[in-house]
C-alpha cells in the first residue's frame, strides 16, 4: 500500500499516457485528412464541419484540427517536441468539448473528450518522460 514510485514506473507510465492519448488521436486525424472533402462539406453519411475557431473560417480550422489530430499527436506518441505539440491538441480538444459538446463531460462525446483532454494536460505538466525522443536526446 505504498504511494512510492520509481523513476522507471514514472517513465514507462508516460509511455503508455502517450502512446494511448496520440495513439488514438492519429486515426481520427488520418481520418479527416484522407476524406478532406467530405467532412469539410458533408455527405448523405456525414454532417458537414460547422466549427470556427477565434473567427476563422470553418476551411482554416479545420486545417488546424488536421495539424493537431494527425501531425501533432504522432509527435506526441513518438515524444519529440512533446510540450509544444501537445498545446494544439489541448486546444483542439477543449474546442471540441466545449463548443460541440456544449461541456457535458458525462455524455458519452463529452466523457472521452475530457479523458483526452486530461492527458494532455498531464503530458504538458509532466513532460514526455524519459522514454521519449526528448528524454534520449536530453542525456
Amino acid at each position: 500500500m505504498s504511494t512510492k514510485y520509481s523513476a522507471g514506473a514514472f517513465n514507462v507510465a508516460m509511455l503508455l499516457l502517450r502512446l494511448c492519448v496520440g495513439g488514438l488521436m492519429i486515426p481520427h486525424g488520418y481520418d479527416k485528412l484522407v476524406h478532406f472533402n467530405t467532412f469539410l462539406h458533408g455527405d448523405a453519411n456525414h454532417q458537414a464541419f460547422n466549427v470556427s475557431f477565434l473567427g476563422l473560417s470553418y476551411y482554416i480550422s479545420f486545417c488546424l484540427l488536421i495539424f493537431a489530430e494527425f501531425f501533432c499527436a504522432i509527435f506526441v506518441t513518438l515524444g519529440l517536441f512533446t510540450r509544444l505539440f501537445v498545446i494544439p491538441l489541448i486546444i483542439s480538444t477543449s474546442v471540441a468539448l466545449f463548443q460541440v459538446a456544449h461541456g457535458d463531460v458525462f455524455g458519452q462525446m463529452g466523457g472521452v473528450l475530457a479523458l483526452f483532454l486530461i492527458g494532455y494536460l498531464v503530458i504538458l505538466l509532466v513532460g514526455p518522460g524519459r522514454i521519449s525522443i526528448d528524454g534520449v536526446a536530453r542525456k
